[in-house]
């Protein structure tokens, strides 16, 4: 019988395959914990600021001026003057309406850099965008996720919105150091001085959880390389959720090749996205994957934004990569690997949960690619759910401009 990733030999036998596609090498020592939607992400994000001592460092894509963007940036303006030394990086075309809140966390003394600002001197610059979202609070504890500071992700019971789904992880142990890394990152790619940034803390050792940082940068392709390598070496399961899907020939090629040799390849989407323009594009690619046997499903509720992927019960990733041009080689993304049997099976577990409030889409015997269509209803199964019209699309022009230009 072919060994499956989970297997101790085959996990060896690829380890180096593995560092040299992300280009990041694992720690083993930490403790993973799976948070879910805006529901357990916040609270925790907004737990480990408060209680703060030493230092903060903050980014996102989108920090909206909202409730739930004025909540967060208090809380760093409270830290801030409270001594505890804070930086923030956020994304200027994300987060361009968010301007009074800036102003509000650099009086209280904290430090924030806008990543990448239209320039006469590249007018097409503006195309590479800081599409991570992570939190690293005293060098102990971290946070990686596809969510961003907005209350668009809790949704609008009065509009009939629900929650959007959306994953992240926290993070406890020597991956941490990792996160500090990628934030130093994208803070001296906007400007920032490496030398005003604390000096990383020595994170206390926390569990026995590999986890793999992938730091994504324009042209560097390393969750690119790692996605294709996945796709090529498992051999019982792969099931994937993404946003924006638009893969290339080679991923489309990679994913058909692992269904045709008998792996579960399962794709889930959003049924209805907040970027309009992009769901025909995504669609389009469904043929080629159904008629190989990959399984597509779209999801139900009001919008997916999740970026994850589980491979044969135990390799995991999780963070801001799409599987499209713009994020595999466009911008700066931050994702995890985590490479742990048991929390492997718990994103099984979540991910089967999920195709309860999916509908999949097939090929019919004309050979035509068709959703099976019935209403749609809220969890509680209570009245017709609206989909997605804005959140992180509301800026996200320039993503699929990259998508076009990659």
């Amino acid at each position: 019988m072919t060994p499956s990733l989970q297997d101790a030999r085959a996990a060896q036998r690829f380890a180096g395959a593995f560092a040299r596609a992300a280009g990041a090498m694992p720690t083993a020592n930490n403790d993973v914990r799976l948070l879910l939607d805006s529901s357990e992400n916040f609270p925790a994000w907004l737990d480990a600021i408060r209680a703060a001592q030493h230092y903060v460092l903050f980014e996102s894509y989108i920090i909206n001026d909202d409730r739930v963007g004025r909540e967060f940036c208090l809380a760093l303006a409270d830290r801030a003057r409270a001594g505890v030394r804070v930086f923030v990086v956020y994304d200027w075309l994300g987060s361009m309406f968010a301007g009074k809140l800036w102003a509000l966390v650099r009086a209280a003394g904290a430090e924030v850099v806008a990543f990448n600002p239209p320039s006469f001197d590249s007018p097409l610059a503006w195309l590479a965008r800081d599409h991570r979202k992570s939190i690293v609070v005293d060098g102990q504890v971290g946070f990686v996720s596809g969510l961003c500071v907005s209350a668009t992700w809790e949704g609008n019971p009065a509009k009939r919105l629900e929650p959007w789904r959306d994953t992240g992880v926290q993070i406890r142990g020597g991956a941490v150091t990792d996160l500090e890394r990628a934030f130093a990152q994208v803070w001296v790619a906007s400007g920032g001085k490496r030398d005003a940034l604390p000096a990383s803390a020595s994170p206390v050792p926390a569990g026995t959880t590999a986890v793999r940082v992938i730091a994504g940068t324009p042209s560097a392709t390393g969750a690119y390389r790692t996605d294709l390598l996945v796709a090529s070496v498992v051999r019982e399961r792969l099931w994937l959720t993404d946003a924006y899907f638009i893969a290339t020939a080679a991923y489309t090629q990679a994913l058909r090749a692992a269904a045709q040799d008998g792996v579960d390849v399962r794709l889930l989407v959003p049924g209805a996205s907040d970027i309009p323009a992009l769901s025909p594009l995504s669609r389009s690619g469904y043929r080629p994957l159904l008629e190989a046997g990959v399984r597509v499903f779209e999801w139900n509720g009001t919008m997916l934004h999740a970026k994850t992927a589980v491979a044969d019960s135990w390799w995991t990733r999780i963070g801001s990569t799409n599987l499209n041009l713009a994020s595999w080689m466009s911008n700066y993304e931050l994702d995890v690997g985590i490479e742990d049997s048991k929390f492997a099976q718990r994103m099984e577990a979540q991910y089967e949960r999920d195709l309860t409030r999916a509908t999949e889409v097939m090929l019919t015997r004309r050979n035509r690619v068709r959703r099976a269509e019935g209403e749609v209803q809220d969890e509680e199964g209570q009245g017709r759910v609206r989909r997605a019209v804005s959140g992180s699309a509301g800026r996200a022009a320039a993503g699929a401009a990259s998508v076009g230009s990659a």
